[in-house]
């Protein structure tokens, strides 16, 4: 696969503008007092089908010719690539089938269903999403949309920092949760071109930290089925997140299961809006290493907000 470029991000930043939002960027003047920093979030939470990946998957479905379209999409997600890749293909009117684990959260079953896209089900490992998901593929023919080690995804998500910069001057850094690294690459895909002087940093699960051991190791390292209460980074990098993170990320750093539910809480008791666990693991990330950010202007990533109301962390 070819590596995405800076001309690939401005067309998928033109072609799916009639499909996502410009999400806000939002502030906590009590947040910022505790981490003694500028911390600017990127509401993606706010986004199309709740999460930055409306973004990637609209790219893709709405790239895709008449002739590859006509089969529909498939791809294997954990809940909201597979979200919003139905609400996407929902959109150009054709079929969607997402391989999802069954430990997914309903509430992110349910999503993928009321944008119309086909469940079906697999264990909750990386070898068995795939080898389900490959007989999907030869049940239908339909295309693949990889949830992030995809050019078109990876281009669609680099649309998100490009808001970023144009919503919030000076920033010094940005954070992003880091899981098969779909967010992080484009955000490095987009950085390292119109803000090369932002230091780009990813956040992760201590429970799920094969991104800080491939990093730190410089090589990948898998982990087929981790558990961490951040559900949508569970899953390793791959070739092209690989190629982002190694050649442009600063740092990646981690935090432990309570330190994402407390960062969680906070941002819901503070910032009153509803985000999911991951999205928490880079406010965590920052509590845990203000030295880092302290006096800077960060731009933090909320990646998205489909949580299951009925099974919160902290209950």
């Amino acid at each position: 696969m070819e590596i995405p470029t800076l001309a690939d991000m401005l067309i998928a930043h033109e072609r799916v503008k009639p499909y996502i939002h410009r999400t806000p960027v939002l502030t906590s003047r009590f947040i910022d007092d505790l981490m003694g920093a500028s911390l600017f979030f990127k509401c993606e939470n706010l986004q199309k089908a709740g999460a930055f990946k409306a973004r990637g998957a609209s790219n893709a479905v709405f790239g895709l010719t008449d002739e590859q379209a006509a089969k529909g999409v498939a791809t294997h997600s954990s809940g909201n690539h597979g979200t919003c890749l139905s609400y996407a293909a929902g959109r150009r009117g054709i079929p969607c089938t997402v391989v999802m684990p069954r430990t997914a959260p309903q509430a992110k079953k349910d999503a993928v269903k009321g944008y119309g896209g086909r469940v079906v089900e697999c264990e909750p490992s990386t070898t068995s999403r795939e080898a389900v998901f490959a007989e999907v593929v030869a049940e239908t023919g339909a295309e693949f949309v990889h949830p992030y080690n995809d050019p078109r995804v990876i281009a669609g998500q680099g649309t998100c920092s490009k808001e970023l910069i144009e919503q919030v001057e000076g920033l010094d850094s940005v954070i992003a949760p880091i899981g098969g690294g779909g967010m992080v690459s484009g955000t490095c895909l987009t950085l390292s071109n119109l803000g090369p002087q932002v230091k780009i940093y990813a956040a992760e699960p201590e429970q799920a930290d094969d991104a800080y051991r491939s990093f730190k190791a410089g090589h990948i390292i898998a982990d087929d089925a981790p558990e961490t209460v951040a559900d949508g980074l569970k899953v390793p990098l791959k070739d092209l997140t690989w190629h982002f993170v190694q050649n442009h990320v600063a740092d990646i750093f981690t935090a432990s299961e309570d330190e994402i539910i407390e960062a969680m809480k906070l941002i819901w008791k503070r910032m009153k809006i509803v985000i999911e666990p991951s999205s928490a693991v880079p406010l965590a990330c920052i509590l845990k290493n203000k030295d880092i950010f302290a006096g800077k202007r960060v731009g933090v990533i909320i990646t998205g907000g489909n949580v299951d109301l009925d099974k919160l962390p902290w209950m």
